[in-house]
Parts: C-alpha cells; sequence; structure tokens
C-alpha cells in the first residue's frame, strides 16, 4: 500500500505542476492587467528643476545655471598638477597649524599633537563650474563650485598624561560654494594685494574616522554613527559659523602700499634760465622751452613756456612734482626748441638724481645739456648749452606715509608736504571707456580740461573699448567745490588720414562730491554718443 501511494503522490506532482505551468503560461498570453498605464515620454525641457536634479542628482552648476561657465580646462590642469600641489598644500597646512598647535597645547595641558601622516591622496577636487563677477572697483570675484570626494591619509598622534592616542581621516567628501575675491588688483605680480574667501552656502562634510586603528563607522550599533553624525554636524556649523557670507577668511598676499607705490614727498623745482643755446632756427636763433618730469612716472610732463628768437632764455617758473621713491627716480629736463610746423627739435637734455638731494634743502642746479644720457655717447662731447634750475625736495611729515590708503580701510591719504594750506591735491585716474565709435576712424583719447589746465592719455589705435589706467593730478589752492571738470574723449586721425580729430563724447563732472566724499568710482555716459561711457575715479586728497 506504501509502495502504490508513493507512485501516485509523484504522478499527482508531475500532472500538477505541469497543468500549473500551462494554465499560467496560458493566463499570462492572453490575459492583460487593465491597470497598468504606458508610461508617459516628456521631453527634458518639460521637467522642472528639482525633478530633474532627483534623475540626474550630480548635474554640474554650468548645465543648471547660464550664469556657472564650464571650466573642465581648470579640471586638467588640477589634475595634472595634483601630486605637486598635494605637497605644497600639506607643508603649507603644517606650517599654519603648527604655531595654532602649540598654543593650544599649552592651554588644554597636552603633550605633542603631531601629524605622523598627511598627504591628500590621488583624487584631486573637480570644478563643476565657476561664475565670475565685474565690478567698477579693482578686484576680481569669482565664485567656483568645488566637489572633493577624495582618499587623503590624514593621521595625528596626541600625546597628554602618558597616553597615545592616534586619529586617522579618510574617504573625504566636501562639497563647497566659495566666492574668492582678489582685491585690491596692483601692477606687481602676483597682481592682487589680498585674497578674500567666503562660503555662500553651508558646505557638505562627511568623512571616516579611525581611532587606535579601529573604524568607528564599522562598529555595529547606533552609538558610533550618532557620534560621527554629531562630530560632521559640528565641523559643518563651525565652519558655516566662521566663513558663511559676509563673514570672511582674509589672506594678506602683499602690502598693498608696496605694490602701488604711494606720494612719500613733493619735488618743488624752479626753471632759472638756459644760456648759449645751439641754434636750430635758419636765422640763427632758438625758440626754447623746457620740459620736465620724474622718472619711473607716466604722468604726462610739464612745460615752460616758449622764449621766442632767444639763445639765452629766464623763466623762472615753478613747478610742482609727487615723488614716490627718491632713492630710484630722478628729476630729468629736456629742452626742445618749439616749431610752429613740424616736430620740435632736442636741444639737449640731463637729469638730475632725488638721491643726491638733501631733504628740505633748496639746492641750485646748472646742467650741461647731452644729447643723450649713454655715458659712451661720442656725441655728448659737443657743447649745446646749460640749464640752470633750483630744487627743493620736500619730504612727508612724520606719520604721514604711514596712512593706509587702499580702498578698504576708509581713511583718505593726505596730500603731500607743501600743499596749500586749505588747499589739497586733486587726483583724476581715467580707467576705460566702452562702446565709443567715431565716424572715420576710432583711435580714442581723454583729454582733461581743468582751471584752464589740459591734461592727455596716450591714444589707443582702432578700440571702440579702450583701457587707459592713467593718473593725473592738480594742485589746488583752495577746495574746488563749486568747480567743474570736463572729460572729453576724442579719436585721433591716423598719419596718412585725410579726416580730422573726431569728438567720441564728453562729459561734465560737478567737483561738490568729490570733495565731500574724498572718493567717487563712476561709469558716466558719454554725452553726444550714442552707447559710449567712461569710468573714472577721482580722489580730493587734503593737506
Amino acid at each position: 500500500m506504501g509502495f502504490f501511494s508513493t507512485v501516485l503522490g509523484f504522478f499527482g506532482f508531475g500532472v500538477g505542476v505541469t497543468l500549473g505551468l500551462v494554465i499560467g503560461y496560458y493566463m499570462f498570453i492572453y490575459f492583460q492587467p487593465t491597470d497598468v498605464k504606458h508610461p508617459v515620454i516628456r521631453p527634458l525641457v518639460e521637467l522642472g528643476t528639482e525633478s530633474l536634479e532627483s534623475m540626474l542628482p550630480e548635474i554640474p552648476h554650468w548645465v543648471r545655471s547660464p550664469d556657472f561657465d564650464r571650466i573642465d580646462w581648470l579640471n586638467k590642469f588640477v589634475e595634472t598638477m595634483w601630486p605637486y600641489l598635494d605637497k605644497a598644500i600639506c607643508k603649507t597646512a603644517k606650517e599654519i597649524a603648527k604655531p595654532i598647535i602649540a598654543e593650544n597645547t599649552a592651554k588644554y595641558k597636552i603633550d605633542s599633537v603631531e601629524f605622523e601622516t598627511l598627504t591628500l591622496g590621488s583624487l584631486p577636487p573637480t570644478f563643476q563650474g565657476m561664475k565670475v563677477y565685474t565690478t567698477d572697483e579693482q578686484e576680481l570675484i569669482m565664485e567656483p563650485s568645488i566637489k572633493w570626494a577624495g582618499n587623503p591619509n590624514i593621521t595625528v598622534v596626541v600625546k597628554a598624561f602618558g597616553l597615545k592616542a592616534t586619529a586617522q581621516v579618510i574617504d573625504l567628501q566636501v562639497f563647497a560654494l566659495p566666492r574668492i575675491t582678489l582685491k585690491p588688483l596692483v601692477p606687481s605680480f602676483p597682481c592682487f594685494a589680498k585674497i578674500l574667501v567666503s562660503l555662500m552656502e553651508k558646505p557638505h562634510v562627511d568623512f571616516g574616522l579611525k581611532l587606535l586603528g579601529a573604524d568607528l563607522m564599522a562598529i555595529p550599533g547606533l552609538y558610533a554613527f550618532v557620534q560621527i553624525w554629531i562630530l560632521q554636524e559640528t565641523i559643518k556649523t563651525q565652519v558655516a559659523n566662521m566663513y558663511l557670507w559676509p563673514k570672511v577668511l582674509e589672506v594678506q598676499i602683499m602690502d598693498p602700499a608696496k605694490a602701488q607705490k604711494k606720494p612719500v614727498g613733493i619735488l618743488h623745482v624752479n626753471v632759472v634760465r638756459a644760456i648759449k643755446l645751439t641754434k636750430k632756427d635758419l636765422m640763427g636763433k632758438s625758440d626754447p622751452y623746457v620740459k620736465l618730469k620724474l622718472t619711473e612716472e607716466k604722468l604726462p610732463s610739464k612745460k615752460t613756456s616758449v622764449k621766442r628768437s632767444n639763445l639765452n632764455p629766464e623763466w623762472n617758473e615753478d613747478f610742482k612734482l609727487v615723488v614716490k621713491d627718491p632713492e630710484s627716480q630722478a628729476l630729468e629736463l629736456t629742452v626742445y626748441d618749439w616749431e610752429q610746423v613740424g616736430k620740435h627739435d632736442k636741444i639737449g637734455m640731463n637729469v638730475i638724481p632725488l638721491k643726491d638731494l638733501t631733504p628740505d634743502e633748496t639746492k641750485s642746479v646748472t646742467l650741461n645739456l647731452l644729447k643723450t644720457m649713454d655715458a659712451n655717447d661720442p656725441s655728448n662731447e659737443k657743447f649745446r648749452g646749460q640749464l640752470t634750475v633750483d630744487v627743493t625736495y620736500k619730504p612727508f611729515k612724520e606719520g604721514d606715509s604711514d596712512v593706509d590708503t587702499s580702498d578698504e580701510s576708509g581713511v583718505i591719504e593726505k596730500a603731500p608736504d607743501g600743499t596749500p594750506e586749505g588747499g589739497g591735491l586733486l587726483v583724476v585716474i581715467v580707467h576705460e571707456a566702452q562702446d565709443v565709435e567715431g565716424k572715420h576712424h576710432t583711435n580714442p583719447y581723454v583729454r582733461i580740461l581743468f582751471r584752464g589746465e589740459e591734461k592727455k592719455t596716450k591714444h589707443i589705435k582702432k578700440n571702440r573699448d579702450p583701457r587707459w589706467e592713467e593718473e593725473f593730478q592738480f594742485m589746488c589752492e583752495e577746495p574746488p567745490i563749486n568747480d567743474k571738470m570736463q572729460v572729453e574723449v576724442i579719436s585721433r586721425p591716423s598719419s596718412l588720414g585725410i579726416h580730422s580729430k573726431e569728438n567720441l563724447g564728453y562729459v561734465v563732472i560737478s567737483l561738490a562730491d568729490v570733495i565731500n566724499n574724498k572718493r567717487i568710482n563712476e561709469k558716466y555716459h558719454l554725452i553726444d554718443s550714442k552707447n559710449g561711457r567712461i569710468q573714472l575715479e577721482l580722489k580730493w586728497k587734503t593737506s
């Protein structure tokens, strides 16, 4: 009986399984569920921001926002330089941490804190995009989106009370959006004086931690996980409290005062006379005048009046020149013969090094005029006449040179010693112009008219967006609070052109705001220009 029941059992199982498969297959093929709907296919442009981010969580910033630029070239650069940047960054980090550790070990009675290993690993950070801001100030503002999922090996050994503890940071992840500001921009390498860093949002920080060789993240249980999470959140909060915008981390690169040489004194020059000048005109005479300027300066030369048909002219004309480096600068004097048509003929020149002058003492100097300043030039042996000048170098008073002139200090630099009491020094910096265009040519330069005095920048050929960065100075006996300054942008024709000069626009500036605020830096729309603008910076420095 047992045998037959077993056989029938196997037979029933086989029949049941076979029948079940046949029925299931039939139902799968011929019966369709009624509640299943076809998926809706839509173009990506119709999806919202949240939908896209849920589908593609790693979309870089340059895709999500048009304000961010793609910077794959920078990622390639960092990837190539990372082995060297790793060593340089770790070395700098140790130097920065050394005094901080020394201060806190004594405070908390710790014997020592040392880096057993410090390396950032082989995986460099990546830049997901960068946003760059342009302002009217002398600064560059960047916001890079940084993601770093690295494999650093940072091991710190702490010794205290005869015990030794080892902590190791591994598998570090940092996502941050910092704002990096380089300011002020200066004409000396690396071309900026400070780096200001702040965070635009709370950073994401994740890492693994090992203590005494045990991976805390691998320990089962909720307690270890909570402890690590609290530590990570504490780091995020502390970093955010310290550097979340508008708070900044300021790194001094160089002294702005040294990068941008500021005035340290004023040179008084009295052009007295010249004698026995060489004849340049056909009638046996010359029409001499003197141009004078300080070397290492981009400011236009100052000029005396022209003395007609005179080989022994007397001027007795006074000039004031602002000195920035008396050890290297020199007063350059050049005598010309004025010509009504064509180029003015050079009679001769010479220089007076400022380091040869005794401060606050007037020195009368008679110079032999030379063709060039090359000591080996045989043409200098020819007598070309003599020029007599009285020069006095007056340095700033004690303490004036220590005044901080940087824009962010809020302190306005004093005018040089020798500035008339109640007066001051009006400084005009011509930065740039935009969208200036002439009818026949566009070779722009700027002309500044103030109290009958005229100053000009260099002209730039074929440029609708010229940049000059030239500085001009006007010594004022009294504050020009009721005065106006006219600034013109003019296009000079080419040397072979048949067209005359063209006025590309002008602006008239009331100086009352400059006197009251001490400094303005603005872009002005040019009158008589369709879209032209000019950026000017004006400063008023009182005595």
